[in-house]
């Protein structure tokens, strides 16, 4: 068994090409996984889709083929062929999709080092996977590992101290473009968590603030609840000419601020588009400031510099966790394997018994004795094998018992919910 990752984000992909990539709904994440699980390569896998990464997480039977498989699918997805995904993708495999996959869980390999965000967006993926059926045992025990990372990684460092998100970033450059936001009429667009964390940055800041939804009572629990205004979704076209400032984060397959919408106005507007696939169509007019996700890329980087030290220091926990996760892995992979070998040796030791009895080798009378004698002489020949079994491991820490894996298969019912994961609010 293999673990195999194959990455498109922020670091090598601009957000055109995760915009082809992104998988928005359940349905779109229903038709993917059921194409990767019927793959004969791929045993379970699970996508994460946000604003900066599309992923796709699995354990495969053979790297290079399940590799193709998927670039194959992604492509038919994307709309691109598979050579230009390929200049974009980075692919991990074994013990570098682990490293991989615990780095994304302690925001190391996000947008903007420390957030939080990510968390909560990698539990709904696995959540999701795990509940319809497309991953099972072996990501769960990777994903409640990387959990076991990160949270490791914010005890320890300062990389999570203040704690930031795209939201957060974005609120910064409007502050630096507007120096004072008091009363600013503010429209937010969608209902989502990156929407909750903007309304609560701009109502500290003391602007009036909107929400829109096109779910009309979602909206007004969201209004209701932080006590804010509330616009009704088919005012669209007039709002987006009368609010100076909007952040739009909806879920849309497609822009919902169309080129033909905009009006010219007399005063600047400052528009934030924290979606993905975009809401805004692009625009090129003097009197808008439209920032895409990938426009915040300056201050991200002043927040890496900052926390260069504590990410160097969480690499070092990363590397000590990946080795102990490996180490735990060799031992879940052998312990099946060993029990079916003592199981098979104490249904011999109880057939031989009884053929010496019907012989007339032993007296009936001492069939128990007969029966533990050869149990005990089989454990003792055991014994040394096994240990050795549980002590060899190869590289990637896998058992060093790949025949004796074949002979002796394991039987796996479908798990339950693993006892990590647990509710979270609804997304948007």
């Amino acid at each position: 068994m293999h673990y195999l990752n194959i990455s498109f984000s922020h670091k090598n992909s601009n957000i055109e090409i995760r915009e082809k990539l992104s998988y928005p709904h359940d349905s779109d994440m229903h038709g993917c996984l059921k194409k990767l699980n019927t793959s004969e390569f791929i045993n379970e896998s699970m996508l994460i889709s946000t604003c900066n990464r599309m992923e796709v997480l699995c354990s495969c039977n053979d790297i290079v083929k399940a590799t193709k498989y998927i670039f194959s699918i992604l492509s038919k997805r994307a709309g691109l062929s598979v050579d230009e995904l390929k200049e974009h993708a980075d692919v991990f495999d074994d013990s570098s999709a682990i490293h991989h996959v615990f780095s994304v869980a302690s925001s190391l390999d996000s947008m903007v080092i420390g957030e939080t965000q990510i968390a909560g967006q990698l539990k709904d993926a696995f959540r999701f996977s795990h509940d319809n059926g497309y991953c099972g045992k072996k990501l769960a025990r990777t994903i409640k590992s990387a959990f076991a990372c990160a949270a490791k990684v914010r005890n320890s460092t300062d990389i999570s101290s203040k704690p930031v998100s795209m939201a957060s970033v974005a609120i910064s450059k409007l502050k630096s473009m507007v120096n004072d936001l008091t009363s600013k009429k503010v429209l937010i667009i969608g209902v989502g968590e990156m929407s909750e964390i903007t309304a609560k940055h701009l109502i500290s800041a003391g602007c009036d603030v909107s929400v829109m939804n096109r779910t009309k009572h979602k909206a007004e629990e969201f209004a209701s609840q932080h006590g804010i205004g509330h616009v009704d979704y088919s005012e669209l076209p007039n709002a987006i000419n009368e609010f100076q400032i909007i952040f739009t984060a909806t879920s849309s397959y497609e822009p919902i601020i169309k080129y033909d919408m905009v009006e010219l106005c007399n005063f600047e507007r400052f528009w934030f588009d924290l979606a993905l696939p975009r809401d805004i169509e692009s625009l090129d007019r003097g009197d808008i400031n439209l920032f895409v996700i990938d426009d915040l890329k300056q201050i991200i980087d002043e927040n890496l510099g900052l926390r260069e030290k504590a990410a160097r220091a969480a690499q070092g926990i990363i590397g000590r966790e990946i080795v102990t996760f490996f180490e735990s892995l060799a031992t879940l992979d052998i312990e099946p394997v060993i029990k079916e070998i003592y199981q098979k040796a104490y249904e011999s030791a109880a057939q031989e018994s009884s053929r010496a009895i019907d012989k007339g080798f032993i007296p009936r009378e001492y069939e128990k004795e007969a029966k533990k004698m050869c149990e005990q002489a089989l454990k003792r020949f055991l014994h040394d094998m096994t240990l050795s079994m549980r002590n060899s491991t190869d590289d990637t820490g896998h058992a060093m018992t790949t025949n004796m894996m074949h002979i002796f298969s394991e039987s796996i019912d479908k798990p339950k919910r693993p006892e990590f994961i647990k509710e979270t609010s609804e997304k948007k």
